[in-house]
């Protein structure tokens, strides 16, 4: 998918829109149709940003080897930086291995371009389970035929949303990981998810995302919060989480973490490197702030000079 043509990538046939790449099948019904014209103008704002770009400033990004589309969030952050997409992998200031897969295998990069991702070869959720427990210290998958009460079953796969709260013990099936059952309840029968971006290892922010709780496992959001990183992180938790992207091998990308009710624990349930986003939910001006926010993060991770020269045009 390195065509900029990014409608291309959809085939659309009896009611149903399909994902070339992944082979995802969505439902052309009221509420999709509501979210893609809820999206267009975020798009045209990122538009904007990138057809006012100086042809010759800000880095020049590669991608593999796959191309982001606009609803991700590194399209916008990058536009928002004022870097470019390279033309070829010869003239990158970096590289940025950009794949949906759950398993990406290993690639070369030259030389003299800074890699992004390029060793964050698995977001299967066992593994993010393995090294969450190595960095935490406690663990969040279960073996299910040694379980007993309620546990949460999810597909392997990247973007599944398919998780389903249920009864152990129970037969380990090929191609699920079982995990502990996370009381991220808030008032008025909703859960909160904290959406960590992650930029080098750092969070510039925390994205409160809030559903009903009999929607705890789809990816719409009744509300959506934008607050500062120290008001639900603490040094020490943010701290670790460092060491998890550090462990993970993830420059960029987002964390889904779960805060447990009962003992107040800190739980990554999913590590997202081709993050979509800003959430549809969101605000317009929250949008752009976060945008904003990201893609300084982005340029201090890419060059210190960079960031700063981007602070002084803003």
């Amino acid at each position: 998918m390195h065509r900029a043509l990014w409608w291309k990538d959809f085939e659309f046939g009896d009611g149903v829109v399909t994902v070339k790449k992944t082979g995802a099948r969505l439902r052309l019904d009221p509420g999709l149709v509501g979210e893609v014209l809820s999206w267009f103008p975020f798009y045209f704002v990122v538009e904007g940003w990138r057809m006012r770009r100086s042809s010759r400033s800000g880095p020049k990004i590669w991608f593999a080897p796959d191309r982001p589309r606009p609803w991700y969030l590194i399209w916008s952050v990058l536009h928002a930086a004022g870097a470019r997409i390279a033309k070829s992998e010869s003239e990158a200031d970096a590289v940025f291995f950009f794949d949906d897969s759950t398993i990406s295998g290993a690639v070369e990069s030259p030389a003299s371009a800074r890699a992004i991702n390029r060793d964050c070869q698995s977001i299967a959720k066992s593994h993010v389970g393995t090294v969450f427990e190595q960095c935490f210290g406690y663990p969040l998958n279960v073996d299910p035929t040694q379980f007993t009460g309620e546990l949460v079953r999810k597909s392997e796969a990247n973007g599944a949303h398919d998780g389903q709260i249920i009864q152990a013990p129970c037969a380990a099936e090929p191609g699920f990981v079982y995990q502990k059952l996370i009381d991220n309840s808030i008032a008025g029968d909703l859960v909160e998810d904290l959406r960590c971006p992650t930029v080098g290892g750092r969070i510039p922010l925390v994205i409160l995302k809030r559903r009903a709780r009999s929607d705890r496992f789809a990816n719409s959001n009744a509300g959506v919060e934008v607050v500062e990183t120290h008001t639900v992180l603490s040094a020490s938790e943010q701290a670790q989480l460092a060491a998890f992207a550090r462990a993970m091998q993830l420059d960029w990308g987002g964390l889904d973490v779960l805060r447990d009710k009962s003992d107040g624990r800190l739980y990554v349930v999913d590590v997202n490197k081709t993050d979509m986003g800003p959430p549809i939910a969101m605000a317009m001006d929250d949008k752009i702030r976060v945008t904003k926010r990201l893609a300084a993060a982005f340029l201090d991770f890419l060059h210190p000079s960079a960031a700063l020269e981007q602070r002084t045009r803003s």
